[in-house]
């Protein structure tokens, strides 16, 4: 049996033989993050916090690529699911095109825009110098990111996500030689603080744009001849962007609701307090893992039974992925939840850093289930091309919460720990409205496929 073809089969073992290669492929790709994290702490706390109220601007960048790559992965894997190799070459063709148009006006645009983004967040003195140091270097790796991921997409749809995997874990070692290498100046090398940390990370991706790319030319549903003769057309790009842009908006709203975090520390804390948060995200990142994994692999499977108009197998799948989301998710708060202060102290020895970080931690725990049941049922969305309702979900979650935190931490006088409660509540408000809605627009999709047969008959 083709392992390509997830329309049939066990769904059970499609998902595991997705996800995990994904799950341990984004677990270094964290690691790549908190290698960053780490040695930015050892500088100092100003480098610690300018890596971490750069963060939201540098999501923007990942937002655009996950955007054009999970746009491909879902209209490749509905190809591949109705059995058109064309259709499926011409996507391919169009979005490593929209890749490039994408990351070069955003290489062009997005350095005017950083410096007030910073300010915007609330940095000043060394926090904004060290933030505007890694922003001006790491945002040349936009191209190479984005290609990375739609290459990453293209062969998701095709149920292989091991290259991406192998990519991660090289670029993480590799991270871990470059980092001190050009963040201290070893071997003579001239010491680049957190520019280093930027260089670093673009020589990564660079590379992975090379194996990425070629691990696709080599893959099984890769046909060269199919390949040359498709075209760049508006038609292909517009279903791209229709599908991507929803994606990438919703990830750009988490953006601006980490400059809503932010500017609300501010308010109600210090440098501490922003380097401790800067900590704590990366250690709830490790725990987020294997929800990204199945994430990728819930697109791919009920992209290709939706495009087979199987929906008992779709309805298989979101059991399955929810279960082991929970079930994952489950063991990461027990372990992290006593160990909170511990795991913060690795980043910085600061008493301040610790309490501030060990608090967000304990309180976010309460919300960590939440993030896997949204981004599962985003993932439904986007397969079922119905992307723009996560969007709007996605918008209130992020926007919102401004009232929220005014609330809960000037009126309740919660401070700081307010904003944390805020998140909490929040995201199980959005919990409800997502999956009522995906419940809804399954149902529908269902109807109307039955409809067709019908007619057809």
């Amino acid at each position: 049996m083709n392992k390509n073809d997830l329309t049939k089969g066990s769904i059970k073992n499609a998902l595991r033989r997705l996800a995990i290669p994904s799950s341990i492929g984004f677990l270094f790709n964290t690691l790549f993050n908190v290698v960053d994290t780490y040695y930015a702490g050892q500088l100092s706390v100003s480098a610690l916090a300018g890596l971490t109220v750069s963060f939201p601007i540098f999501l923007m960048t990942i937002a655009l690529a996950s955007g054009v790559g999970n746009g491909a992965t879902a209209l490749a894997a509905i190809a591949l699911g109705k059995k058109q190799p064309t259709l499926f070459h011409d996507i391919a063709k169009n979005a490593i095109a929209l890749s490039l148009m994408v990351a070069i006006t955003l290489v062009i645009f997005t350095p005017f825009a950083i410096p007030f983004l910073l300010q915007v967040s609330g940095a000043t003195g060394e926090v904004y110098s060290n933030g505007l140091s890694y922003m001006n270097v790491v945002i040349y790796g936009a191209l190479f990111q984005i290609l990375n991921f739609t290459f990453n997409g293209l062969l998701s749809a095709q149920g292989n996500t091991k290259p991406f995997r192998n990519f991660l874990i090289t670029g993480f070692l590799l991270n871990i030689v470059l980092d001190p290498l050009l963040i201290f100046g070893w071997f003579g090398l001239p010491a680049l603080g957190t520019a280093g940390v930027a260089l670093a990370t673009v020589i990564v991706q660079a590379l992975g744009s090379l194996y990425l790319g070629f691990s696709f030319i080599k893959s099984p549903s890769f046909d060269k001849r199919m390949f040359k003769q498709a075209k760049i057309n508006f038609k292909a790009l517009g279903g791209l962007l229709k599908q991507g842009i929803p994606v990438a908006l919703n990830t750009a709203t988490v953006a601006i609701g980490i400059f809503i975090i932010q500017f609300f520390i501010y308010r109600y804390g210090t440098d501490q307090t922003i380097a401790g948060y800067g900590a704590a995200i990366r250690i709830e990142q490790i725990a987020l893992l294997p929800t990204i994994g199945i994430n990728i692999a819930t697109i791919a499977i009920v992209g290709q039974n939706f495009g087979a108009a199987l929906f008992d197998r779709i309805d298989e799948a979101i059991t399955l992925a929810v279960k082991a989301a929970m079930i994952l998710l489950a063991v990461g708060l027990i372990i992290i939840f006593p160990f909170a202060p511990f795991f913060v102290s690795l980043f910085n020895s600061d008493p301040l850093v610790i309490s501030e970080g060990s608090l967000y931690l304990r309180i976010e725990g309460l919300a960590i289930f939440t993030y896997a049941l949204i981004g599962i049922a985003s993932s439904v969305l986007q397969a079922i091309k119905k992307p723009y309702f996560a969007l709007i979900i996605g918008v209130g979650r992020q926007l919102f919460p401004f009232l929220i935190f005014y609330l809960l931490g000037e009126v309740f006088d919660l401070g700081v720990s307010g904003i944390w409660w805020g998140i909490v509540v929040i995201n199980y408000t959005a919990v409800v409205v997502v999956w009522s809605i995906t419940k809804t627009l399954l149902k529908k999709a269902k109807a109307e496929a039955i409809a067709k047969e019908v007619v057809y008959e």
